[in-house]
């Protein structure tokens, strides 16, 4: 069937084919260009592992990559890459067989793109909150570091609402007490 396709198009339809090919890998440069640090940071604080949010995030860009064609004329692409995200993180932590991959390289790794969230003053918070349990983790990045509603983070994790007050919840009276700790101690 592909060749009696390619028999009926001309040459003059395949240039049209390439050229709009063309522009749909240029705008998707563009929108990577202007989204990959903020994605990356979101990676690493779900994932709390500089080398596992590299993972996550070129996993993210190569399936929004394939779907830009359906996806880029959405409402919202950016909804869009988050919810792969966070269905590809999810899907990581959900697989009970998985083995963890311990990194025999010891030396320590910086933050993945300079941000203001990461001026030394909140490096301690952040610490605390990749320790949350995944999920928690994954409710308190997106309420708090995406900005995201409670029905939008329901949504993007695929539970919900309830789920997602309750996650928040417990997640912020951990980080209370581990706080409140560290400031006593300081």
């Amino acid at each position: 069937m592909l060749a009696k396709e390619q028999a009926l198009t001309g040459p003059a339809d395949r240039v049209r084919e390439g050229a709009r090919d063309a522009a749909q890998r240029a705008d998707f440069d563009s929108w990577m260009a202007a989204r990959q640090a903020r994605m990356l940071r979101t990676a690493y604080l779900l994932t709390g592992d500089v080398r596992a949010a590299e993972d996550l995030t070129q996993t993210t860009l190569a399936k929004v990559y394939l779907a830009w064609d359906r996806v880029s004329a959405a409402r919202s692409v950016d909804a869009y890459a988050r919810k792969i995200m966070v269905n590809e993180h999810s899907s990581m932590w959900r697989r009970l067989w998985r083995q963890r991959e311990v990194v025999s390289d010891t030396r320590s790794r910086d933050i993945p793109v300079a941000a203001q969230e990461y001026d030394g003053v909140a490096t301690d918070l952040w610490n605390a909150v990749r320790e949350l349990p995944e999920r928690q983790r994954a409710v308190i990045v997106l309420r708090y570091y995406e900005q995201l509603s409670e029905a939008e983070t329901a949504e993007a994790l695929g539970v919900t609402v309830g789920t997602v007050k309750s996650q928040a919840s417990r997640a912020l009276a951990t980080l209370r007490d581990r706080l409140t700790g560290w400031e006593a101690q300081q």
